[in-house]
Protein backbone atom coordinates (compact mmCIF):
# COMPACT_ATOMS: atom_id res chain seq x y z
CA UNK A 1 0.00 0.00 0.00
CA UNK A 2 1.44 3.58 -1.16
CA UNK A 3 1.37 6.36 1.95
CA UNK A 4 2.55 9.68 2.17
CA UNK A 5 3.64 10.70 5.21
CA UNK A 6 4.48 14.47 5.89
CA UNK A 7 8.05 14.93 7.11
CA UNK A 8 8.14 17.82 9.36
CA UNK A 9 11.64 19.19 9.73
CA UNK A 10 12.86 21.29 12.65
CA UNK A 11 15.54 23.03 14.28
CA UNK A 12 16.33 21.48 17.26
CA UNK A 13 13.01 21.49 18.55
CA UNK A 14 11.17 18.75 17.45
CA UNK A 15 10.49 17.22 20.89
CA UNK A 16 9.22 20.36 22.32
CA UNK A 17 6.98 20.32 19.43
CA UNK A 18 5.73 17.05 19.32
CA UNK A 19 4.88 17.78 22.82
CA UNK A 20 2.67 20.74 22.33
CA UNK A 21 0.84 19.01 19.27
CA UNK A 22 0.43 15.36 21.32
CA UNK A 23 -1.54 17.31 24.17
CA UNK A 24 -3.94 18.94 21.33
CA UNK A 25 -5.32 15.93 19.82
CA UNK A 26 -7.23 12.73 22.40
CA UNK A 27 -6.08 10.34 20.31
CA UNK A 28 -2.09 11.44 19.29
CA UNK A 29 0.53 9.21 20.01
CA UNK A 30 4.38 8.36 19.54
CA UNK A 31 4.84 5.49 17.80
CA UNK A 32 8.76 5.55 17.09
CA UNK A 33 11.52 7.81 17.94
CA UNK A 34 15.76 8.04 17.43
CA UNK A 35 17.80 9.83 19.66
CA UNK A 36 21.81 11.20 18.03
CA UNK A 37 24.20 9.21 19.22
CA UNK A 38 27.12 9.83 21.72
CA UNK A 39 29.92 11.31 20.06
CA UNK A 40 27.62 13.77 17.46
CA UNK A 41 27.03 17.25 18.28
CA UNK A 42 23.87 16.98 19.31
CA UNK A 43 24.22 13.60 20.96
CA UNK A 44 20.72 12.77 23.36
CA UNK A 45 18.72 15.00 20.88
CA UNK A 46 16.09 13.96 19.43
CA UNK A 47 16.77 12.93 15.75
CA UNK A 48 13.76 11.67 14.13
CA UNK A 49 10.23 10.78 15.94
CA UNK A 50 7.41 9.50 14.23
CA UNK A 51 3.98 10.49 15.62
CA UNK A 52 0.34 10.33 15.05
CA UNK A 53 -2.16 13.02 14.91
CA UNK A 54 -5.84 12.22 14.40
CA UNK A 55 -5.48 9.77 12.22
CA UNK A 56 -2.85 11.12 9.93
CA UNK A 57 1.28 9.86 10.69
CA UNK A 58 4.14 12.38 10.49
CA UNK A 59 7.68 12.51 10.97
CA UNK A 60 9.67 15.05 12.84
CA UNK A 61 13.39 15.73 12.75
CA UNK A 62 15.33 17.66 14.15
CA UNK A 63 17.98 18.58 11.46
CA UNK A 64 19.52 21.59 12.00
CA UNK A 65 18.65 25.33 11.11
CA UNK A 66 18.73 25.03 7.06
CA UNK A 67 15.22 25.25 6.53
CA UNK A 68 12.31 26.70 7.74
CA UNK A 69 8.80 26.10 7.22
CA UNK A 70 6.42 28.73 4.89
CA UNK A 71 2.65 29.31 4.30
CA UNK A 72 3.09 27.52 1.11
CA UNK A 73 1.95 24.29 3.29
CA UNK A 74 -0.23 24.74 6.23
CA UNK A 75 -2.08 21.63 8.36
CA UNK A 76 -5.84 22.55 8.12
CA UNK A 77 -7.83 21.13 11.10
CA UNK A 78 -12.11 20.78 10.92
CA UNK A 79 -13.42 21.30 14.12
CA UNK A 80 -17.35 21.50 14.82
CA UNK A 81 -17.50 24.21 18.07
CA UNK A 82 -16.30 27.26 19.27
CA UNK A 83 -14.77 25.75 22.08
CA UNK A 84 -12.67 23.26 19.83
CA UNK A 85 -11.65 26.71 17.52
CA UNK A 86 -10.51 28.17 20.25
CA UNK A 87 -9.02 25.82 22.54
CA UNK A 88 -6.64 24.96 19.46
CA UNK A 89 -5.75 28.67 18.54
CA UNK A 90 -5.04 29.68 21.73
CA UNK A 91 -2.87 26.43 22.38
CA UNK A 92 -1.14 26.82 19.24
CA UNK A 93 -0.88 30.88 19.57
CA UNK A 94 0.44 30.68 22.74
CA UNK A 95 4.26 31.44 23.96
CA UNK A 96 5.37 33.14 20.90
CA UNK A 97 2.68 31.80 17.92
CA UNK A 98 1.63 34.42 15.44
CA UNK A 99 -2.51 34.96 14.51
CA UNK A 100 -3.26 35.75 10.81
CA UNK A 101 -6.07 36.20 8.68
CA UNK A 102 -8.68 33.52 8.10
CA UNK A 103 -8.31 31.12 10.59
CA UNK A 104 -4.65 31.05 9.36
CA UNK A 105 -2.28 30.99 12.26
CA UNK A 106 1.72 30.48 13.33
CA UNK A 107 2.74 28.14 15.63
CA UNK A 108 5.98 29.31 18.04
CA UNK A 109 7.73 26.61 16.14
CA UNK A 110 6.33 28.50 12.51
CA UNK A 111 4.85 25.82 11.42
CA UNK A 112 1.44 27.04 9.68
CA UNK A 113 -2.36 25.70 11.08
CA UNK A 114 -5.44 26.83 9.28
CA UNK A 115 -8.16 26.33 12.54
CA UNK A 116 -11.80 25.89 10.65
CA UNK A 117 -15.32 25.15 11.71
CA UNK A 118 -17.00 22.98 9.34
CA UNK A 119 -20.08 25.58 9.39
CA UNK A 120 -17.73 27.88 7.09
CA UNK A 121 -17.19 24.92 4.60
CA UNK A 122 -21.27 24.35 4.78
CA UNK A 123 -21.94 27.78 4.86
CA UNK A 124 -19.47 28.26 1.57
CA UNK A 125 -20.90 26.09 -0.35
CA UNK A 126 -24.76 27.31 0.26
CA UNK A 127 -26.50 27.76 -2.85
CA UNK A 128 -27.54 31.10 -1.92
CA UNK A 129 -25.10 33.15 -3.59
CA UNK A 130 -25.73 36.03 -1.41
CA UNK A 131 -25.68 34.19 1.54
CA UNK A 132 -22.41 32.38 0.99
CA UNK A 133 -21.08 36.06 -0.13
CA UNK A 134 -22.24 37.36 2.89
CA UNK A 135 -20.46 34.51 5.17
CA UNK A 136 -17.02 34.64 2.84
CA UNK A 137 -16.80 38.79 3.62
CA UNK A 138 -17.58 38.19 7.03
CA UNK A 139 -14.75 35.44 7.13
CA UNK A 140 -12.54 37.87 5.75
CA UNK A 141 -12.44 39.86 8.24
CA UNK A 142 -11.82 38.01 11.18
CA UNK A 143 -8.04 36.51 12.52
CA UNK A 144 -9.92 33.49 14.72
CA UNK A 145 -13.01 32.07 13.36
CA UNK A 146 -15.89 32.80 15.11
CA UNK A 147 -19.17 30.71 14.66
CA UNK A 148 -21.38 33.16 15.90
CA UNK A 149 -20.43 35.74 13.35
CA UNK A 150 -20.57 33.23 10.33
CA UNK A 151 -24.27 32.52 11.87
CA UNK A 152 -24.89 36.03 11.82
CA UNK A 153 -23.69 36.90 8.59
CA UNK A 154 -25.47 33.89 6.89
CA UNK A 155 -28.88 35.13 8.40
CA UNK A 156 -28.10 38.64 6.60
Amino acid sequence: MTTITPYLWFDNNAEEAITLYSSLFDDAKITNQARYPEGMPQAGLLMNVEFDLAGQKFIALNGGPHFAFTEAVSFLVSVETQDEVDRLWNALTAEGGQESRCGWLKDRFGLSWQIVPSALGRYLSDPDPERAGRVMRAMMQMTRIVIADLDAAAAG
